[in-house]
């Protein structure tokens, strides 16, 4: 059984299939902050959805991080490593990528095991 959360038109936030969290990319809600601000809002976002799926950061199998400037690593870094609990940080890839907005300065994908 798949089951979808949020469910729009053109996505849903999240999936959960056979106990993995397939999280939709996560952007920040107030693009106006710096990247350590965005940063933080979006590993806020994704701490909720794990949540609803009886999940958290610790149960992270893969996060796939998307910067609109490389420039920004360092302050995406500091924000992701005050997250990340010691001992749990998950494989992690970082790109540079054109996002869809362009006032958005990351996107976070997340995969994560499902259920506590």
């Amino acid at each position: 059984m798949i089951q979808r959360f949020d469910v729009g038109s053109r996505l849903s936030e999240m999936a959960v299939h056979n106990g993995i969290a397939f999280l939709a990319g996560q952007v920040p809600d107030d693009a106006t902050q710096d990247i350590r601000g965005q940063t933080r809002q979006v590993l806020a976002a994704v701490d909720r959805l794990l949540a609803r799926a009886g999940s958290d950061k610790t149960r992270i199998l893969m996060a796939q991080v998307f910067l609109s400037d490389l420039a920004d690593f360092a302050g995406m870094n500091e924000a992701w490593d005050a997250w990340v609990p010691a001992g749990h940080a998950p494989p992690r890839a970082t790109v540079q990528a054109q996002l869809a907005r362009k006032e958005w300065r990351i996107e976070v994908v997340v995969t994560a095991a499902a259920g506590t």
